[in-house]
């Protein structure tokens, strides 16, 4: 497999990055660093999820969200929003979201942890979803948590993933994501999980969500790379983690992955310097450091992103 030339990224911030912080940041505070990160040049970002706002309010004001961003599509951004059952998929096309993202646990004992339910009944719930996202026009992505190793079940077998992504492949999803939750999966699990799911569906894209906890993240990345992956989540700062999964750390920096990809000739589209930018005031928002390397230190001149240079001569 050839690796590819350019990686798009999907920034999750404002999702993944806020929800389990105690700091409940305000709208205008969500939009300045979402317009911080539409500078630098990311055109895909994880704006927020529609789920019980009693019990996540960090995420209770996605559909505001959704509408004060919305100028900014017809500069070709694409905003995505987490959904776990149908309320969430109404409450996602009243909002007037064009993109929505469903998670599965892969293992019975993450499943009913995250979900109180089986996978089967949490499969059901989520079909419900993403039928009724499907028939409204929305464009319907699944991932699979745990899909490398999970906390309590241990490691997740490929041909098991791929079962349990195929009903939503089937059922029309536009693309497949596979995610290291807790942040301990290696290079070799994520190659031989990850391909399986390429040879399943070779006709969809396929997702890389990683987690940082032991600092595989980046071998992850490159290893995923050399299977031909070009999509894949972060978030800047390092900020994130799943409150379900014991143990489990941020994800993946975006500044720290676009600095990788950068270094090993990948384009991007994104100024790896643009993002300090956002630096400040998203420590500011939390009330804590970050942990990505780039939290600390510049970007060498080496990280030099053909795409961006382009983009920005021609203005």
């Amino acid at each position: 497999m050839v690796r590819p030339t350019c990686v798009d990224i999907l920034d999750t911030t404002l999702r993944d990055g806020l929800q389990i912080e105690e700091a409940i940041v305000p709208t205008d505070v969500k939009v300045a660093l979402a317009e911080k990160l539409i500078g630098s040049g990311l055109k895909h970002i994880e704006v927020g999820s529609f789920v019980n706002p009693k019990k996540v309010p960090q995420m209770a004001d996605t559909d505001e969200l959704l509408h004060r961003l919305a100028p900014h599509e017809a500069d070709g951004v694409e905003f995505f929003t987490l959904v776990f059952n149908l309320k969430g998929a109404e409450r996602a096309v009243d909002a007037g979201a064009k993109n929505i993202k469903l998670v599965l646990s892969a293992s019975e004992g993450h499943s009913e942890a995250n979900s109180d339910a089986s996978i089967a009944e949490a499969s059901d719930r989520l079909m419900d979803a993403a039928v009724y996202a499907r028939d409204h026009g929305l464009r319907f992505d699944i991932t699979t948590a745990v899909s490398f190793i999970c906390p309590f079940d241990g490691i997740t077998e490929p041909g098991h993933l791929v079962e349990v992504l195929r009903p939503f492949v089937e059922a029309g999803a536009h693309g497949v994501g596979v995610a290291d939750t807790i942040g301990n999966a290696n290079p070799s699990l994520v190659r031989r999980n990850t391909q399986a799911v390429l040879d399943a569906f070779p006709d969809k894209p396929v997702n890389l969500h990683l987690h940082d906890t032991y600092n595989f993240g980046m071998a992850n990345v490159a290893a995923a790379l050399d299977l031909g992956i070009s999509n894949f989540d972060a978030a800047m700062g390092g900020l994130g983690g799943c409150p379900f999964a014991p143990g489990a750390a941020g994800n993946i920096g975006t500044d720290d992955l676009v600095h990788l990809l950068h270094r090993e000739g990948v384009a991007t589209g994104v100024d790896v310097d643009a993002l300090t930018e956002v630096r400040e005031p998203l420590i500011a928002a939390v009330g804590h450091p970050l942990t990505s390397s780039l939290s600390d230190i510049p970007a060498t001149p080496a990280a030099f992103d053909p795409l961006f240079a382009t983009a920005s001569a021609r203005g």
